[in-house]
């Protein structure tokens, strides 16, 4: 069962300003080095991608790198902003996204910490 905050208690001012904050100001201080030779994240059949009804990968990543393009029937990858959290490697359903962390050296930078 999930607790739930009853209708008539009001939710600390704290709560509501972060609720509002977007996922691109949280990430602010974190840096990613992008390896130019080669991506660390592939789709690996493409047509897979053009049968799935759902398109999980396009929603379930918490910085949207995924992106349905109607137009040429394909998702692209925008693997530059990828925060490693390894979301994708369970979420898609027929497993068509090949992860791995990136060389040594690239991905992730934290500033403070």
């Amino acid at each position: 069962m999930i607790a739930t905050r009853p209708a008539d208690t009001a939710a600390p001012a704290a709560e509501i300003e972060e609720t509002g904050t977007p996922v691109e100001d949280k990430l602010y201080n974190v840096r990613f080095k992008t390896d130019e030779t080669a991506s660390h994240l592939v789709i690996v059949n493409d047509q897979q991608c053009v049968e799935c009804s759902d398109k999980p990968c396009t929603f379930f990543c918490p910085v949207n790198v995924y992106k349905w393009e109607p137009g040429v029937q394909r998702i692209t990858v925008g693997y530059e902003k990828c925060v490693e959290c390894g979301a994708c490697r369970i979420g898609c359903p027929p497993h068509n996204i090949a992860w791995r962390y990136p060389r040594g050296g690239f991905g992730m930078q934290y500033k403070n910490g």
